[in-house]
């Protein structure tokens, strides 16, 4: 089952983010199944430490690329970012304390954020880094 599915919709047309943000989404849907199974804590408490981390590179990735091709809207969007961090460690530490209500709260925190943040925020950037010289293709797979 998906809670979410990437549409290109939400492409901002460079790869390298598009293929983060496919990762964030993929990393949703294993919380939301690992939730619906009714699986062990450990298990969901698992994949919401990698979500929480795999969000953090993402955005540390993000704001090296706003840096490097002079963004000027850097200072706002990453202290977008700083405070979806916080939010985001905050449902994590409040599992850890064993709330287990938060999954289920998370999951839709996470999704209205991730469209939400791709389609009005994110899109802000992919002229400045067109422009700058990133790719929207990579040239080839490196793997």
């Amino acid at each position: 089952m998906s809670m979410m599915v990437w549409s290109d919709d939400y492409s901002v047309d460079i790869q390298e983010i598009d293929e983060q943000h496919k990762c964030l989404v993929e990393l949703i849907n294993k919380l939301y199944n690992a939730l619906a199974a009714k699986g062990q804590r450990n298990e969901v408490a698992s994949v919401l430490d990698q979500l929480v981390e795999y969000t953090k590179i993402h955005f540390a990735v993000e704001e090296a690329l706003m840096r490097i091709f002079h963004y000027r809207e850097y200072e706002e969007h990453k202290s977008i970012h700083d405070k979806i961090v916080v939010d985001v460690v905050g449902f994590q530490q409040r599992f850890h304390r064993g709330d287990d209500s938060v999954g289920m709260e998370l999951l839709q925190y996470l999704k209205d954020w991730l469209v939400s943040h791709i389609l009005h925020i994110d899109r802000g950037y992919t002229e400045t880094f067109a422009k700058g010289g990133a790719k929207s293709k990579w040239l080839r797979k490196f793997w």
